[in-house]
């Protein structure tokens, strides 16, 4: 269809073979494995479960990691330690400074309250919809990160700084009266406290931004897609809700994410095409 015809030295017409979109993804192969991994549409009601029901088995697993809360302290003290030790240890100082700033750090309780959610959710649905081809790989980085962060939770119990003896950090949300975090107020009770370490604020800000940085066509967008973990690791400082320590852990399961991803997709998910395979027939 659309495509021209051209004649033959014999008389004949013959129609050339399309010529490949390089945003169209590539037919799928024979095999089981080949099908598996070859990028389709995805299914709105199916993503609209799979995303809930793995939401719903993060928190549930996360919760029920048992709280720790003496090792928790001592990792925590270990930690702020080491930062002492290697000049990095400025939490405390970040954290006193923008609480004096009121209306800076009850705008920061509810940014760590809410965006964590709604950017993450957002990038997901302009995913589905302008990349549909891209989607199922760079979800599978994302949802993988989240995985490995479970081990990370159980194999490292970690207090925030905010809960620190002795560490005279301010617990933002407490000190201001905001609603600010599942683990402060009467939140408590239901979220795991000592489940700091790695930091999935850290874990899927970068996912969100290294995702609009590299496929938006704005120039601001894309600004706006790399100033969001930085953004984001000044309000878990600020808030006291982690130790810039836990941002790399959230890094470092970001990374073994893409590195299933591109293991399971044999490309870098924002390499492969945009749209999924369309096959043609005569």
């Amino acid at each position: 269809m659309g495509g021209a015809t051209t004649r033959t030295t014999a008389g004949r017409t013959a129609t050339p073979a399309p010529i490949a979109d390089t945003e169209t993804a590539r037919v799928p192969g024979h095999t089981l494995m080949d099908r598996l991994r070859t990028p389709r549409r995805p299914r709105l009601w199916f993503e609209i479960v799979l995303i809930a029901v793995s939401y719903w088995t993060y928190s549930l697993v996360r919760n029920a990691v048992p709280e720790q809360k003496s090792e928790a302290l001592r990792n925590a003290g270990w930690i702020w330690t080491w930062e002492h030790r290697l000049g990095m240890a400025f939490e405390q100082g970040v954290n006193h400074a923008i609480n004096s700033v009121s209306w800076l750090i009850v705008g920061m309780n509810y940014y760590y309250a809410t965006l964590h959610f709604i950017v993450t959710l957002s990038v997901l649905v302009w995913l589905y919809h302008w990349h549909p081809g891209r989607y199922a790989a760079v979800r599978l980085a994302l949802f993988a990160a989240t995985g490995v962060a479970l081990l990370g939770y159980y194999l490292f119990p970690l207090a925030p700084p905010r809960l620190m003896s002795g560490g005279h950090f301010i617990d933002t949300v407490v000190v201001h009266h905001t609603w600010g975090s599942m683990a402060s107020g009467n939140l408590a009770d239901v979220s795991n406290q000592y489940a700091a370490m790695p930091s999935m604020h850290i874990g899927w800000s970068l996912w969100c931004g290294l995702t609009i940085a590299t496929l938006a066509r704005p120039v601001w967008v894309k600004a706006l897609g790399l100033l969001y973990p930085s953004a984001t690791l000044l309000v878990i400082v600020a808030t006291a809700n982690h130790f810039w320590l836990d941002a790399v852990g959230g890094v470092v399961c970001l990374s073994v994410g893409f590195s299933l991803s591109c293991a399971w997709y044999g490309s870098l998910p924002y390499r492969l095409p945009k749209q999924v395979a369309v096959i043609c027939t005569a």
